[in-house]
């Protein structure tokens, strides 16, 4: 395992490029696919890339306030010292392997925002605790309980398809989360990658040699808040521990009012609102917040340049019927007993231009769900075998590892040759348990 993982991590090192030059590739990619098997001409790609080009916008800027509030969070003193207790766990690098990876997975499973953040968080505080540990591979390890999310609570498709009169009830009527996220052969995916993936990454620990330790730099990451001689009614505001209170107060009571009202809603919005109340709580006065948010946003750069990249390529794939043409070429092979496992090739292979859970759905329900009724397949396990899709390619997409990155400080290509081996072992254990099941 130590001689492929080195071996992958020298490849991933030599020909992946940085996120924003694999994204411009893709596009062109997708360019010339939507050329060769649609009967789209390249000015109508042209238009179906621009038309997408801005469709992201608002989840964009979801995602740069996910990473700047998590960032704000966790750069408090009382965040800060919460997470250096938990840290203080992991007594040695596999031990610190093991505790990022089981973390992560269960955060994830809970909400995937959540998940991604604190994984990431975590996984930091724990590398300036335990400095022998692999720093590429404690961030792999803290991404890779991502792998889990669209199985979890707050799986987008199973939560979508459990609601009245969502866009496809009048094919497969209302489908209880009972028969997705709590059913026999979900549950036993869960189970089996809540054992295997923190093995997995442990068995990955490279030799002491090859092992690369968390840069100095970031162990003496400090936010600076400039101090004002005059005191000013302005500055007395700005460091006003009576404001932020109140401030986040109101913040309180609506979460309070909007779980008592909705129940377990932690949708991305209330994780953010949870960041951001919690920062201006912890963080104590205005001006240290404000301090905190602009070292924060430093970070931010990569998600607001390459998402609306990826929307354009969204756009293109979906106008130009591209995604349909890849999940009928899968229809065609399949039976009734391989067409589940086949759904999922499909959805992973979709998900690598299109990463989006609610997009990617929107795109291949029609073809499979009719697929589906044909060969006598539930809806609801056709449902969760695109679900699972859309989670398994996550592993080597750079889209959604571009907060956990920023966050860590590193490049796509530093965990990568990790979560390759995620992928495949993922690959196999969803495949099987589709199956058999």
């Amino acid at each position: 395992m130590k001689t492929l993982t080195r071996w992958s991590n020298t490849v991933m090192e030599r020909y992946l490029p940085d996120p924003y030059i694999f994204v411009a590739i893709l596009t062109l990619v997708v360019f010339l696919l939507g050329l060769g098997f649609t009967d789209s001409s390249p000015l109508d790609m042209v238009v179906h890339w621009g038309d997408g080009f801005w469709s992201l916008l608002a989840f964009t800027m979801q995602m740069v306030i996910v990473l700047v509030a998590g960032h704000v969070l966790a750069s408090s003193p009382v965040f800060k010292k919460l997470l250096s207790s938990m840290a203080g766990l992991a007594k040695s690098p596999g031990s610190a392997i093991l505790l990022v990876t089981v973390v992560s997975l269960i955060a994830c499973w809970i909400n995937w925002g959540f998940g991604l953040v604190i994984g990431a968080l975590f996984a930091k505080e724990i590398a300036k605790k335990v400095t022998t540990v692999d720093y590429r591979l404690l961030i792999a390890s803290a991404y890779s309980g991502f792998i889990i999310w669209h199985g979890g609570l707050g799986g987008s498709i199973p939560l979508s398809i459990a609601t009245a009169d969502h866009p496809f009830s009048g094919i497969m009527g209302v489908v209880p989360t009972s028969e997705t996220i709590f059913s026999t052969y979900n549950l036993v995916i869960i189970a089996i990658l809540f054992i295997t993936v923190p093995l997995l990454n442990r068995f990955m620990m490279p030799k002491p040699k090859d092992t690369v330790s968390i840069d100095p730099k970031l162990l003496e990451e400090k936010i600076v808040v400039e101090q004002e001689e005059l005191k000013t009614p302005a500055s007395r505001l700005e460091n006003s521990y009576i404001l932020s209170m109140l401030i986040g107060a109101l913040g309180l009571v609506y979460l309070v009012q909007h779980f008592a009202a909705k129940g377990f809603d932690l949708n991305l919005n209330i994780v953010n609102l949870i960041f951001f109340i919690m920062g201006i709580i912890f963080h104590g006065t205005p001006k240290r917040f404000l301090a905190a948010v602009a070292n924060a946003v430093k970070t931010a750069g990569g998600i607001i340049i390459q998402f609306p990249f990826y929307a354009g390529i969204m756009g293109m794939m979906v106008a130009s019927g591209l995604a349909g043409v890849m999940s009928e070429w899968f229809v065609s092979i399949s039976t009734e007993a391989t067409f589940p496992v086949f759904t999922f090739f499909a959805a992973g292979l979709v998900n690598f231009f299109v990463p989006s859970g609610g997009g990617q759905w929107a795109v291949q329900a029609p073809i499979m769900l009719e697929a589906a009724q044909t060969l006598g397949v539930s809806y609801s396990k056709t449902a969760m075998a695109i679900a699972w899709g859309d989670a398994w390619t996550n592993m080597i997409q750079p889209f959604w590892a571009l907060p956990a990155l920023a966050i860590a400080g590193l490049r796509a290509k530093d965990i990568m040759g990790y979560c390759v081996f995620v992928l495949i072992l993922s690959g196999i254990v969803v495949s099987i348990g589709l199956y058999f099941f």
